[in-house]
């Protein structure tokens, strides 16, 4: 019963992780990475699909994506999604490749950059607490029930309380090394 407990805190708490590197990913950079587009939705034929169904995205160069779309016909749909969503970017077409440049982020962008992946953090972190406090009540009512002694109770509310320092702990590092790479020229 406690074993159940711990596993299902534990596997919570690490897709709040897995969450926040999603969310991070959004966030771009100064340079071209292809998961930034995965946000992106094209219209095609009348149903929104993401964009990585339609179109292979390569990194052409540090700063420049290249999309090359499986059907021509879907060239200006993909052009327009992504100048439609809210990246802020720019594609320009030569034929059958549309190439995504990326504009070279400003001091203001980088800290704006910034407060969002925090806020992203924050969020995780109190995810975290939040399934740290859904174990804890699930672990008292257990031993209200008589099912669990107080010492078996208390062990397993340390071994949760681990489980939650390690997981900030986690989402601290990765905060950490996203502002790094967002304050890097």
């Amino acid at each position: 019963m406690i074993n159940a407990i711990k596993k299902d805190t534990q596997d919570r708490m690490g897709k709040s992780v897995e969450s926040l590197g999603t969310a991070f990913a959004k966030i771009r950079t100064g340079r071209a990475h292809p998961s930034i587009l995965d946000s992106v939705m094209v219209n095609c034929y009348g149903a929104d699909t993401p964009l990585r169904q339609v179109a292979n995205v390569n990194v052409e160069d540090s700063r420049t994506l290249a999309l090359s779309v499986f059907d021509r016909s879907l060239i200006q749909a993909v052009e327009k999604a992504i100048m439609t969503s809210d990246l802020g970017l720019n594609p320009a077409t030569a034929g059958t490749t549309i190439r995504v440049p990326m504009p070279a982020l400003t001091e203001e962008t980088r800290k704006g950059y910034t407060k969002q992946a925090r806020s992203e953090a924050e969020n995780a972190r109190v995810a975290v607490r939040n399934i740290r406090r859904d174990a804890l009540g699930q672990l008292k009512d257990l031993q209200k029930d008589k099912e669990i002694s107080e010492d078996d109770e208390r062990r397993a509310a340390d071994d949760v309380q681990k489980l939650t320092d390690k997981f900030i702990a986690e989402i601290d590092k990765s905060l950490a090394a996203k502002e790094t790479d967002l304050m890097a020229i």
